[in-house]
Parts: C-alpha cells; structure tokens; sequence
C-alpha cells in the first residue's frame, strides 16, 4: 500500500512538473537570439533563455563568427573548436539550441552573403522574436552582427528573397540587447524582465564558456590574477559579476513599473533590458506580454 501511494504521489508530481513546463498558449514560442562570438547571445539574453526553456518554449542561440581570435594563448581552428564545445555545454544547460558560423572573428562584415544567411535562419527557426546587438559598439563585429540583422527585419517576409527558404508569413518582432554605450544614441529600456530567480541559472550557462570568462575577458581587463581556481569559488565570482551588470537603474525602473506594476517592480533586483527595433513589428504591451510569458 505503502508503495502504491508513494508511485502516485511521485505521478502526481511530474504530471504538475509537465504542467509547469507547458507554454500556456499551447504553441511554444520561438526565439532567435544573434551574437558575434560564442558568448555574446549568453550575456545579453541567457537568463531569459532559461527561463523561456523551463516553460517549453523554443530558444536559438546563433554566434555570427567562430570566436577564433578571443584569447590570449591559444587561437585559429584551436581556439574554434573550444568555443564551440563550450557553446554547446551551455545551450546543454539551458535547454536550447546553438548554432556557432564558421566565419572568422575580427573579420565579420555585413555582406549579402551574411544577411542571407541571417533571413534563412530566421526564417527556418519562425521566429516571433529575434534578438541582437544594437548598431553602435566598441567592436566591429559586434556593430556588423546589429547591421545584419537589422537588414534582415523587413526582408524575412519578401517572398523573391532567399527563395530557396519560404518567407515568414509575419514580421517578428526585433529586440536589441543592453549595452552602455552613449552615443550617437544611448541605449533605450523598453522591455525589462525580472531574472532575479534565474541568476543562478544564467550564470550556470556563462560558466560554460570557461576560455572567456575566466581566462580571456579577465586578462584583456587585467584582472586575471584576480579569477579563483576552484569551480565554485569560480562561479561566485562570476555570479557577482553577473550581478552587477544585471542590475536596476531609474531608467530600467521605469520600464518595470510599467510591465510589472510599482509593488513587484520593488522586489526585482537583476534585470535583462531589451530596444525595440524600430524596423520590424511594433508590439503593444498586450503583445509584449504574449512575447515574454514570464512577465505577469
């Protein structure tokens, strides 16, 4: 009897656990998140690609070029090959998909041959939401990753384009990630989703990728005599770092309080920030809401 109630009750719980993991629309979302090297589409969106995964919605990570010149020791076909395992360790753990193109770092330019690439990828994926960096950048391939995909906003649905790939029947909506930069147009809060229960998990994704954040980043800040050696003590230095860049500022408040309501948006303490594009769909708040289920 004894084993009987036990295998219900643990029935009970996975049945709740698949309830929870079930998008609630009946459709999952789909989103496409482009970078320039295979980490960048981690920091700006990971946390909400945890979260996305959790509820069964569909999650790509797409990084433009190869990641081949990123360290300080090692590079070329090397370098490559450890930064696609570490980019697939990191979909692995989050539950999503990772694409890495095998274009060169450092050398990424917004060719016709790049944007066709980018349409047939959102188109492949159906995108209802594509994310990437905004044009103005201190990199190159940062800025060219934006320019890219920005060309790509209208184009996805003009069938005589990549007509090889049939054309999206919708335009998706076009996000861009946070950044600090300044000018000529610093960067503008419109949607902030609370990733205050999901650090943990992003950074779980970001420790992923050790060749960049324990080894490159920290050297090209000339801080690397500052990483610890051990794995945990390495993940709450990284989570502390994490932190902070997550954090709230009156600007992002703003766009909490709006999203939120004044009584949650005071509880949330990290944040990821997106800009709407102002070259695909426009999407009302009601739509907005659709689009990031997590947001209540």
């Amino acid at each position: 009897m004894k084993i009987l109630v036990l295998t219900f009750s643990l029935l009970c719980n996975c049945l709740v656990f698949a309830q929870t993991n079930k998008p609630q629309s009946g459709n999952p979302l789909r989103i496409i998140v482009f970078g320039a090297h295979p980490d960048d589409c981690d920091l700006g969106a990971g946390g909400v690609a945890s979260i996305y995964s959790s509820m069964g919605h569909k999650v790509k990570f797409v990084s433009l070029t190869n990641g081949d010149k990123g360290h300080q020791e090692i590079g070329g076909g090397e370098l490559a090959n450890r930064r696609l395992k570490e980019a697939k360790e990191a979909a692995r753990r989050w539950g999503i998909e990772y694409d890495v193109l095998d274009n060169h770092d450092g050398e990424l330019l917004p060719t016709l041959e790049n944007r066709m690439t980018v349409i047939r990828l959102i188109r492949e994926w159906n995108a209802d939401l594509v994310i990437a960096p905004r044009t103005n950048d201190y990199h190159p391939d940062h800025r060219n990753t934006g320019v890219i995909v920005q060309d790509a906003a209208y184009l996805v649905i003009v069938p005589n384009i990549v007509s090889s790939t049939p054309p999206l029947t919708k335009n998706p909506v076009f996000l861009y990630f946070r950044d600090r930069f300044q000018r000529p147009n610093p960067f503008r809060p419109d949607i902030a989703v609370d990733i205050t229960q999901a650090i943990s998990k992003k950074v779980e994704g970001l420790d992923a990728h050790v060749s960049q954040f324990y080894e490159w980043l920290p050297w090209t800040n000339q801080d690397l005599e500052n990483v610890p050696k051990g794995l945990e003590e390495r993940k709450k230095w990284l989570l502390a770092a994490t932190e902070k860049r997550s954090s709230v500022t009156p600007e992002i408040k703003l766009s909490l309080d709006k999203l939120y309501g004044p009584d949650k948006a005071a509880a949330i303490r990290f944040v990821e920030v997106f800009e709407i594009c102002e070259y695909g769909k426009q999407p009302t708040t009601e739509e907005i809401k659709r689009l990031f289920p997590m947001i209540p």
